[in-house]
């Protein structure tokens, strides 16, 4: 795969995969299946579809309520997949003999290139899988043989001059078709990003506040898509448009019980308090102030600051200077400090 290891280089030497150091880490197993295990000589890549029973773009209008990429509303998609992978390992052993290993979105393993070459589908110029079946709604899994088995033809581009999700992202992250700046992608910022959201990306946001479905939803090939029957990967009702004024209350403990079981356990309670508060800074609705400025006193810095961003869109500016009075000068945080300064305080 000469043109996946190239473009997977410049990604890295662009810096395109921002603080995702796992990505950078040993980018030869990445690039090449056998140099993660030498024995491999066939994947056979698998496809779930998890297709929403309704428009993942219609929750983003409603600025009280959080926006949840689709393939975080159920059940951890790790879990569900992997389990079907080792049973089918399992069987594919007894069968005819071999070794198998298997891998969910959880080792160096490209499944978006290596998908398209088993013909699953085609990678559009949003970076991701599409298929003519499913569209954009697919999860991926690999499994690993040392068996000998014949290729399947790949599938061709069928993007054509169609530039419709590129065109859609809200914070312009593809400099080119067929190429991601991680650093701009919300996804990326709402669910990988450790410290503090960009600035001048927050408002770009909305209220989306785990992920981001915007290219994936508006591509012309979802009128193929189908709506996905796992019940397990089945959505959450509590997590289709939850109420920022609820979620901003969360703590630790909180947390973990709300999303027990999903993929936005891994993110972290801290991390994902700090995307509701980017949410309700753009809201533009004050009555969420409160909940926010409840949090100027949170353990996490990360919170904190956003905390801070968030008073400054919805209070007074003498409002937020009583605050800054009262918060800003015991901060100890670099970071906090420097939003009260951006926020207009002298602290």
């Amino acid at each position: 795969m000469p043109q996946i290891r190239q473009g997977l280089r410049e990604f890295l030497a662009h810096g395109c995969h921002g603080d995702m150091d796992w990505m950078a880490a040993l980018p030869e197993r990445r690039a090449d299946p056998r140099v993660l295990w030498p024995d491999v000589r066939a994947i056979v890549m698998l496809g779930v579809n998890y297709g929403p029973d309704r428009d993942p773009t219609a929750m983003l209008e409603k600025r009280e309520r959080g926006t949840i990429s689709v393939y975080a509303h159920g059940t951890d998609y790790h879990d569900v997949i992997k389990k079907r992978l080792k049973a089918l390992a399992r069987w594919l052993t007894a069968q005819v003999g071999g070794d198998a290993k298997v891998f969910v979105d959880t080792a160096a393993v490209m499944e978006k290139p290596l998908a398209a070459a088993a013909g699953l589908g085609w990678q559009g110029k949003h970076t991701n899988l599409v298929s003519r079946e499913f569209g954009s709604w697919l999860f991926l899994g690999a499994l690993f043989t040392t068996l000998e088995l014949p290729a399947d033809p790949a599938e061709p581009d069928h993007c054509g001059t169609c530039s419709a999700c590129l065109d859609i992202c809200p914070t312009a992250a593809f400099p080119a078709p067929y190429r991601l700046d991680a650093r701009r992608c919300i996804s990326y910022l709402t669910i990988e990003h450790k410290g503090p959201i960009p600035r001048d990306l927050r408002a770009l946001m909305g209220n989306r506040i785990y992920g981001c479905d915007d290219c994936l939803a508006v591509c012309p090939w979802n009128k193929f898509a189908r709506q996905g029957h796992e019940a397990k990967l089945a959505a959450r009702a509590e997590l289709q448009g939850p109420a920022l004024a609820d979620l901003v209350r969360l703590d630790e403990a909180g947390f973990r019980k709300l999303f027990a079981g999903t993929a936005i356990k891994r993110t972290g309670r801290d991390r994902f308090v700090r995307n509701v508060l980017i949410a309700i800074g753009n809201s533009g609705n004050p009555a969420l102030a409160a909940g926010a400025e409840r949090l100027l006193k949170d353990s996490s810095a990360v919170v904190r600051g956003a905390a801070v961003w968030a008073l400054g869109r919805l209070v007074a500016k003498h409002d937020l200077a009583a605050m800054a009075a009262q918060y800003a000068s015991g901060e100890a945080d670099p970071s906090v400090r420097d939003e009260w300064a951006a926020e207009g305080s002298d602290a």
